[in-house]
């Protein structure tokens, strides 16, 4: 579902591929090198791997029915350090509208769709509704980013979703249709918001700390008031529950999205979609791990196929395959 690493093909407001990996964006040349395509994906990877330990650390360590609270915790404290560290703020009128943008596409909005989509579906269909996100940014790419469609990668995307499907639905599935819709905007959203950010780069001085700061307090400043609405006030927090909404908000906020956002403005955006589908394979692990569940044969061949879409997305598509 990629183009070319050495060729994205995107206009020039999206940012261009750099000696080293990096990109300079449509506000002027990125700082420092970036290491090579594959060390890129393999950094950026981490942030789909970490979030998909976020079903066992809210089951095992959390607090039940507060998922809106558990987002907010992930998002605000993460952002707020963020800033700290990174010590810079947006310059001018467009970049604050973009950073808030960016932050309410890309956490206050996707947060709390997977928050109902996990509440009213199987954990295996939203998770399959989730992995939709390639096949979106695919579709967004060309509109907004002007690269080609391809259906090498439409395929591979297809497979990806697939092979998710696979693994994570069961025979008993059920298919609420408000649970449907949230799990396919969540995919939707997060989709625009890593066109965008990959269409809007990051502005010349800026680190990729800071920026994931911008949106991360964005995004948990939009949740702020949709959480104490929905879920009036925070629930009781014991020992573990202070363990778990810190993994989430320093490794599964601020850890993950540097890195996420990091590669975004580094690799194309479609390789960068793709590693989405980590996501459900590593809760599945951690289920199989953690929680004594077991993997049929159905599953481990969803497995490979997921696992395969994920690695053709870093590569160049063949000649001829678009």
């Amino acid at each position: 579902m990629t183009t070319s690493p050495s060729a994205p093909g995107v206009t020039a407001g999206a940012g261009r591929a750099g000696r080293f990996g990096g990109t300079a964006g449509a506000d002027g040349p990125l700082p420092g090198p970036l290491p090579g395509p594959l060390p890129t994906a393999l950094l950026t990877a981490i942030a789909p791997a970490t979030w998909g330990t976020f079903y066992v650390v809210t089951t095992e360590l959390l607090p039940p029915g507060h998922p809106l609270f558990a987002g907010l915790l992930r998002a605000l404290p993460a952002g707020l350090i963020a800033l700290a560290i990174g010590r810079t703020l947006p310059r001018g009128g467009a970049w604050w509208g973009k950073a808030a943008v960016l932050g309410v596409l890309n956490i206050g909005l996707t947060f709390p769709f997977l928050a109902i989509a996990a509440e009213r579906l199987p954990g295996g269909v939203a998770a399959t509704l989730a992995a939709a996100q390639p096949l979106a940014v695919a579709l967004l790419a060309t509109a907004v980013l002007r690269e080609r469609l391809s259906a090498w990668r439409l395929a591979w995307g297809v497979t990806g979703m697939a092979g998710v499907g696979l693994v994570v639905i069961g025979p008993a599935a059920s298919f609420d249709p408000v649970g449907i819709a949230a799990g396919l905007g969540s995919a939707a959203s997060m989709a625009l918001g890593v066109t965008l950010t990959r269409r809007w780069g990051r502005p010349a001085g800026v680190g990729p700390t800071a920026f994931a700061g911008w949106q991360l307090t964005a995004g948990g400043l939009f949740l702020l008031p949709v959480t104490f609405l929905a879920e009036g006030g925070p629930p009781t927090i014991d020992a573990s529950a202070v363990l778990g909404y810190a993994w989430l908000g320093l490794v599964g906020g601020l850890l993950a999205f540097v890195l996420w956002f990091r590669g975004l403005t580094a690799l194309p955006v479609t390789s960068v979609a793709v590693l989405v589908l980590l996501s459900p394979l590593v809760a599945t692990v951690l289920g199989a791990v953690v929680l004594g569940q077991t993997l049929g044969p159905v599953q481990v061949v969803g497995f490979g196929l997921a696992l395969a879409a994920i690695v053709a997305g870093q590569l160049p598509a063949p000649r001829g395959g678009g």
